[in-house]
Formats: structure tokens, C-alpha cells, sequence
């Protein structure tokens, strides 16, 4: 199919300040297949510089203005990671090259398509991935800009040959109210990403604000069991003439909303099955591979939107039955010695209690080892006592140091304000670790045939999964 992308009229060659992550990396392969000359750079070389690279698109270690000379582009894209005084975005403000940032050519590219964007604090990525799944599977041949890499696909971006397009919208920025769906799916609507919305209200305003970007005679497939999307909902009523022009589906628990989930049952080791009812009505019941009762919340969207595209419900249930969900969410890394390693991206609050949750429903009776690292100084500063809250739950605790991101320290904000307040409610079953290595020396010494571990955040913590099955088994060998 052809795409004419207007903005990017009479640009060859596009570079990508920030190619190293999850969004930038999509965009750059979208990018290549699109017809573009591409280049990136970054300050690390990370798995998803691997996939560019093997795509042939040239890649630069570290930043610098004399990627300028060597590369002459005609469009320069930086992710929200690069700061404004970075020299080599500096130096291409001050010969004219054209810049712009990632979210904003995503955006080009997605309204251009009949665009499916999901957008949410939470759960975006594997709602993302389930209907990006349903539309593979549907002969539909989507286009993809995912956050995650999916595991059934194995990329999280890539060039389709029909009309759709399927995009996770990034709310971390606020980026994602530039986009223009036909179809809009919001999962929820939470405080984080704190450094940019200083309030909870700030977020609901900036929901506020996408609820009605939808192109006119749009959808939006709205998560009703949310508190915050209700806020959103009632900032909105009789505010705005577009949401007349849209149609509200809405979804949750039961059946009080268009779309319903009920009978719910959790398989120990892994799955659920559920009931579902459209307009009141039994439509069938779903088999999940994933766990949790939030990715039946996520199956549900899923399973509105597809309905919305006239999919057949053989192919949706057939296609969720199957889906094995996205890289790093609740992921199997392995098991040695009677002990089962998996590891989940959660580094909000509502995120990390889903995924106990989740452990609890899947391994009932087995002591749950959890291995946390804070992502970012703003977030640990705004959000420790809600963390203490939630890990406070977890079998044994093993706590690393913040990891920053893109964040300069904070003084006095490290990842003893969470031991703080685990000792004010009684909890004592947590180490507080110096680093990584100290945290595979405790967990090698200490584990025991029948438990759970689970690495959980953000950053690099993935690490110590993989670490400790080989220090295990070397432990064995000896």
C-alpha cells in the first residue's frame, strides 16, 4: 500500500538522536522500510541497536555535531532523553536542519493510516501487542509501533501492507496528544512520569485533552472500572461538540458496560479463562496463555476493537488463546534447581501490585522472592511510601539502587526511603542491596527448590535473572 507522508516532502536522508531505545528503534525501522535513508546514534549500545543495525541502518556510538558532516540529513529526530543543550541537536538548530521529535513523526506516519492508538499509564504495550496480534493473524497486514518487542512477532515495529496502523501512544511526554486515531483505546489514566505532570490533575488534563483528538467519526474504547478515566469522562460531558461526533465503547467488569468480563478463573502456573458479554449478552468465553486479571482487562480492549474491525471471534479467541504476550512482561527466563526466574518491566506503584497479584494467583503457596530497582529519582521521591505499600506483600524483598534513566541524583532520594517505610509497617523480610552482585550472592546462597523470582523494573535489573541462573549453575557444577 502506498503511504504519502506529506511532512516529510523532499526529506532522503532522517538521523535519530536516542536510536537505542524501544520507540526510537521502531521508528527508525519503520523509517528504512518506508524508503528513507536512516542513521542513529546513542550513548550505549543496547539490544535494540542490534535489530537497526542488522537492518542495515548505519549507527553511531555517542553523540556528536560531526555526525552532522558525515551524514548531511535533511531531518534530524531526538527522543525526549536528549537535553536542549545537547551539541549536536544545538549545532542542527543553528545550521537549519530541519528537527523534530519522535513522537510528532510517529504521529505523521500514524495519521496518515487508519491509526489504532492506545494510550494509557498502564498496560499499553500488551493491549498494543494483543490487537497488533489479532490483525497479523486476520491476514489484515498492520502496521506496528509498539514499546515492547512481541514475543509472537519478534519485532515491535514494522511496515504493513494494508490500511491499519497499530501504535502505542506515549503519554510520558505528553507526546501522544498530537496524534489523531480513528480509533482510540484508553486502558487508564494514572499519576506518573512525575518530572513532566507534577499532579495527578495534570495528567487527567492532558487525557482530557487526546479524548477528543479522534479523527470525526472516531471510537473510543474506554476502560470504565478506571478512576481516573472516569475524571476524564466527566471533565469531558457535554464540553465538547467531538464527542458527540465519537462513539464511547466502554468496558470493565460484569455486565454494566458495553463490553464485560466474568467467570473469571486463574490457572495455577499460568492462564486465565473468562466470560465475555456484549451489550449484556454472552458473546463466547476466552483462554489466556497470559496471567493476571489486568490482561483480561487488556483482552477485552482487545477484543472490542478487533469486533469493531468485523474480525470474526473464532480468530480473536484463537489468536488470544495463543498470544504469549510482549518481551519483559511477566517474561519466563528460566528455572534450575527447582527454582522458576521471570521478570516483569513494572516501575509504577499500581504496576508492581498487578504483578504480585498476579504471582499470588499463579503460584499459590510458593514463596515469591521479588527483586526490585526504583526507576528514576522523581519517581522514588513522589511515589516510595506507595511502593513500601505495595512490596510489602512480596515473600522476600531484595531492594537495588535507583536507577536514573536520563535523571541527574537527588539528594537524599535513593532507595533507603523505601526501607524507611517498610520498617514504620513492620516489615522486615528485605535486604537493602549495595548492587546487583550483592543481590545474586544473597539469592544464590538463600534460594530454595519451589521458589518464585522475579526481577522487577524498569532499567537493567534483568540482569540478576540472567546472572543468578548462571552462578546456580556453576554452584552445581562445583
Amino acid at each position: 500500500m502506498d503511504l504519502k507522508i506529506r511532512n516529510l516532502d523532499g526529506v532522503e536522508r532522517i538521523h535519530l538522536m536516542g536510536i537505542g531505545g524501544a520507540g526510537m528503534s521502531g521508528l527508525a525501522l519503520l523509517l528504512k522500510d518506508l524508503g528513507y535513508d536512516v542513521s542513529g546514534c546513542d550513548v550505549n549500545w543496547t539490544s535494540y541497536v542490534d535489530k537497526i543495525v542488522r537492518d542495515d541502518i548505519s549507527f553511531m556510538l555517542q553523540h556528536g555535531k560531526e555526525h552532522l558532516d558525515e551524514l548531511k540529513p535533511d531531518l534530524l529526530i531526538y527522543s525526549s532523553a536528549i537535553p536542549d543543550d545537547n551539541e549536536e541537536l544545538c549545532e542542527a538548530r543553528r545550521r537549519g536542519i530541519r528537527i523534530a521529535k519522535r513522537g510528532e513523526v510517529l504521529s505523521w506516519i500514524f495519521d496518515a493510516r487508519f491509526g489504532i492508538g492506545i494510550a494509557g499509564t498502564h498496560g499499553k504495550t500488551t493491549t498494543s501487542s494483543m490487537i497488533a496480534l489479532i490483525l497479523e493473524q486476520s491476514g489484515l497486514s498492520p502496521t506496528l509501533a509498539i514499546g515492547g518487542e512481541l514475543c509472537d512477532i519478534g519485532v515491535n515495529a514494522k511496515l504493513g501492507n494494508g490500511p491499519y496502523m497499530v501504535a502505542e501512544l506515549d503519554e510520558s511526554d505528553g507526546s501522544f496528544e498530537g496524534f489523531h486515531p480513528n480509533i482510540a483505546v484508553l486502558t487508564n489514566a494514572d499519576w506518573d512520569h512525575v518530572n513532566h505532570y507534577p499532579t495527578f490533575d495534570s495528567v487527567i488534563d492532558a487525557f482530557n485533552r487526546f479524548l477528543v483528538n479522534p479523527k470525526e467519526n472516531g471510537v473510543v474504547v474506554l476502560c470504565a472500572e478506571d478512576v481516573g478515566l472516569m475524571k476524564v469522562m466527566e471533565r469531558n460531558q457535554g464540553k465538547n461538540d467531538q464527542n458527540d461526533k465519537n462513539d464511547i465503547i466502554t468496558y470493565g467488569w460484569g455486565n454494566a458496560w458495553d463490553w464485560g468480563a466474568y467467570d473469571v478463573e486463574h490457572v495455577p502456573g499460568g492462564g486465565v479463562s473468562f466470560s465475555i458479554s456484549k451489550k449484556g449478552e454472552y458473546v463466547d468465553q476466552i483462554e489466556l496463555s497470559v496471567s493476571g486479571d489486568h490482561n483480561v482487562m487488556n483482552a477485552l480492549a482487545a477484543c472490542v476493537v478487533a469486533d469493531r474491525l468485523e474480525v470474526p471471534f473464532t480468530i480473536i479467541k484463537k489468536t488470544l488463546r495463543s498470544f504469549r504476550g510482549a518481551k519483559r512482561r511477566m517474561q519466563y527466563i528460566g528455572a534450575i534447581n527447582g527454582v522458576d526466574i521471570y521478570d516483569d518491566y513494572g516501575h509504577h506503584p499500581r504496576e508492581v501490585a498487578a504483578t504480585l497479584n498476579t504471582l499470588g494467583q499463579m503460584f499459590p503457596g510458593r514463596r515469591l522472592n521479588i527483586i526490585f530497582q526504583p526507576h528514576r529519582y522523581t519517581r522514588t521521591a513522589a511515589m516510595y511510601r506507595d511502593f513500601a505499600e505495595v512490596l510489602s506483600s512480596a515473600g522476600r524483598l531484595f531492594l537495588l539502587p535507583v536507577y536514573p534513566a536520563d535523571e541527574e541524583p537527588i539528594e537524599g532520594v535513593n532507595s533507603a526511603l523505601i526501607c524507611t517505610e517498610l520498617d514504620r509497617r513492620g516489615f522486615k523480610n528485605y535486604r537493602l542491596c549495595s548492587d546487583m552482585f550483592d543481590a545474586v550472592s544473597l539469592l544464590k546462597d538463600t534460594s530454595l527448590p519451589g521458589d518464585v523470582i522475579v526481577t522487577v523494573g524498569a532499567g537493567d535489573v534483568p540482569a540478576v535473572g540472567e546472572m543468578l541462573l548462571e552462578e546456580i549453575e556453576k554452584k552445581q557444577v562445583v
